[in-house]
């Protein structure tokens, strides 16, 4: 592994709590900014090379900790990366200068067409072959370690060979990646594939964890659904309280993509993390 890491003037370091920079707030950030430790935005939404929407960006970045979160770069695909997709994240990491980088342990594109969703990985010594080669190449690119995400999935494989937190665990031993644990996730998949989450949760080093995600989910009679549309449940805030027992207070996301509430939901939601966070201090 090659990576270098670099830090601008102006980068900012995440801590505390955070929620998603959304459309439907970027009236109330300009203003003023809220009362949270820093942001994350989806990095794909900013690509362009201007529009009202990055000016949002840039303004937030002088006042706010900005994370980039990647939901389509599809690194776990067979088909070729999308070398394209690097170099736009690569310019939008030199103009924002963000405190994290992540993307997601998933695929989502084949030699034909991109998928647009986050696709499960078979956890197999080849595949975690292929994305360790993945994950060096987009942090060489990048100049930055970068952070990779637990999904989750409403399937697994008969032939894998590792469980979900033994793959991330070796994928940072061999790149020096880091994790994004989403808790949230880590619930979803406890309740549709019998796995335990705090088994999980012990199974990933502490120093590999950079970043936190707590969001809401949907049950329905099928599965659990994350769909990042309600408040963290209660069964996610106690595994919420393990996960800061185990691995401190790392920077904390409240996730919340679907039926994007008033910016006061938020902050109620972002204080309720702080007051956990605060505890285990």
């Amino acid at each position: 592994m090659t990576m270098q890491t670099s830090a601008g003037p102006t980068q900012k370091h995440a801590q505390g709590v955070g929620i998603g920079l959304r459309h439907a707030h970027h009236d109330a950030f300009m203003q003023a900014p809220p009362p949270v430790g820093w942001v994350e935005v989806h990095s794909e939404n900013y690509f362009g090379d201007g529009g009202y929407d990055l000016h949002v960006l840039d303004t937030v970045r002088r006042d706010l900790p900005v994370s980039l979160h990647g939901v389509g770069l599809g690194l776990g695909s067979a088909a070729p990366l999308d070398e394209s997709h690097l170099a736009r994240l690569a310019r939008l990491v030199e103009r924002i200068e963000p405190a994290l980088v992540s993307e997601h342990l998933c695929w989502g594109a084949t030699p034909h067409a991109a998928l647009h969703d986050l696709l499960p990985m078979p956890l197999t010594h080849a595949s975690l072959a292929h994305l360790c080669a993945r994950v060096a190449h987009m942090q060489d690119t990048l100049r930055r370690r970068v952070l990779i995400e637990n999904v989750s999935t409403y399937v697994r494989f008969r032939d894998d060979d590792y469980s979900e937190a033994a793959f991330l665990a070796e994928l940072a031993r061999r790149t020096g990646c880091g994790v994004l644990l989403d808790v949230n996730n880590l619930y979803v998949n406890q309740r549709n594939h019998g796995e335990d989450a705090l088994a999980a949760m012990n199974a990933l080093p502490p120093d590999i964890v950079g970043e936190l995600h707590l969001a809401g989910h949907r049950v329905t009679p099928a599965a659990v659904i994350d769909d990042h549309g309600s408040r963290v449940a209660p069964e996610v805030w106690s595994l919420y309280d393990a996960a800061l027992h185990r691995f401190g207070a790392v920077p904390t996301l409240i996730e919340w993509d679907t039926q994007v509430p008033p910016l006061d939901v938020l902050l109620d939601e972002a204080r309720q993390a702080h007051e956990r966070m605060s505890a285990h201090a």
